[in-house]
């Protein structure tokens, strides 16, 4: 049985929910979704399509706009776009069962339209404008579409083919992808591939689809390992995984992570408060969800990437969920990788391999002192009720206290911005 499947995107959605707020057309308005407070070089999470038709890029920092053009700033509100995405993820359930969609992002969905093109007696383009329409009536929030015999297909006739089309519906097959898309640069927008990825393949002289077909194989599996499956299935515009395989996939690995674009250039000393602050907080949630983690990573990236990133990963001897243990094992890897003379602008970590925490997976190591780590749980459990009880700003660090910590800050924010 031929499969359709359709994947519908919020256009510039959270400058399309500020300007629905503000009673604003974001085709007629210049809207960007920012915090100045952060200065010019603050990322724009989102501009208006009538930004986008000036040339203006999205995810452009502030400085990048030009002085000529005059625009509105919108406060990032995050609560207020999940709770719109919540809405009009009600909306196509009225019209598609959940178990046919894939939420995959806050403003991007898939859809396997296979059965329903018969129900409401509709051509997949057909389907789409209803869903899209509906959309609309309900929120006010313009949609595009793509549509595709498989996954991929209708994800990068979302990302390629919707914007040259005046209903901004795309739609591929195999074939038509082949010989549409054969010679289409740049490859990055092509789902999956990235900027890394192009690189590794420009090296063959591989600047198109076309060229990853027609390359040997044999070579391209010894660069990129198992991924050149992918890349070679996805040249020839194949997909086998359907959503009904999203939604029985179960990793083999679990990981906790955070990370934080800094509210200005930090050096090497301040940046470490933060990621003092990363840890404790992360811990805590490790310690929730009674988890050890066996593994931690830690990424540094750099004032305008003056400089390539640095950081490092490390198996842990014993798998733990105690501040004083992990932050021990971060400094180990800061202290070793980080670029001392180059402001830093950006922290990740993420501990790694997690498993439950258990008397099986607990270590006994005669260099620990066992009745510390006994006392640092009990004070970790006392510290998590409080936060679940009263909040995460009811009892921190003395580190959280000092000019450059952003822990009392970022415990105020939804997703890193504003509620």
């Amino acid at each position: 049985m031929n499969k359709t499947y359709i994947c519908i995107d919020l256009k510039s959605f959270y400058a399309s929910v500020e300007c629905v707020a503000r009673g604003l057309d974001p085709f007629k308005v210049n809207l960007v979704v920012a915090d100045s407070s952060r200065g010019p070089g603050a990322i724009t999470l989102a501009i208006t399509p009538a930004m986008k038709k000036l040339g203006i890029k999205n995810r452009c920092r502030l400085f990048e706009i030009p002085n000529n053009v005059n625009y509105i700033t919108a406060l990032p509100r995050m609560k207020l776009y999940m709770e719109t995405s919540a809405k009009i993820y009600g909306v196509y359930i009225k019209y598609i069962s959940p178990k046919d969609m894939h939420p995959y992002s806050i403003d991007e969905v898939f859809i396997d339209a296979t059965n329903y093109l018969h129900i409401y007696n509709k051509t997949p383009k057909e389907l789409a404008l209803m869903l899209m329409n509906a959309v609309f009536n309900e929120t006010g929030i313009c949609a595009t579409a793509g549509i595709g015999t498989n996954l991929f297909l209708a994800k990068v006739a979302l990302d390629v083919t919707a914007k040259h089309v005046p209903d901004h519906i795309g739609f591929l097959d195999e074939n038509s992808y082949l010989h549409s898309l054969a010679n289409h640069q740049p490859l990055t927008d092509i789902w999956n591939i990235g900027q890394g990825t192009v690189n590794r393949l420009n090296k063959y002289g591989i600047v198109d689809l076309e060229g990853i077909r027609n390359f040997d194989e044999d070579i391209l599996y010894k660069e990129f390992g198992i991924t050149a499956e992918f890349l070679i299935d996805h040249a020839w515009g194949r997909e086998p995984c359907e959503i009904k395989d999203i939604k029985a996939y179960k990793s083999k690995t679990t990981s906790l992570s955070n990370s934080q674009i800094l509210f200005e250039d930090y050096n090497f000393e301040d940046a470490f408060i933060c990621l003092e602050e990363m840890v404790d907080n992360l811990s805590i949630e490790l310690f929730d969800k009674n988890l050890l983690a066996s593994g931690i990573s830690l990424f540094i990236g750099y004032s305008r990437d003056t400089i390539l990133p640095t950081g490092g990963s490390k198996k842990l001897a014993n798998p733990t969920n105690l501040f004083s243990h992990l932050i021990k094992e971060f400094k180990e890897i800061y202290l070793s990788s980080t670029n001392k003379e180059h402001k830093i602008r950006k922290l990740s970590i993420s501990f790694n391999n997690l498993i439950p925490n258990s008397y099986r997976n607990i270590q006994l190591d005669l260099f620990n002192d066992t009745k510390a780590d006994e006392q640092e749980q009990k004070i970790i459990e006392a510290i998590s009720k409080l936060k679940q009880k009263y909040g995460k700003n009811i009892i921190l660090r003395a580190i959280s206290y000092q000019n450059k910590a952003t822990a009392r800050i970022r415990n105020t924010l939804i997703g890193g911005h504003n509620g």
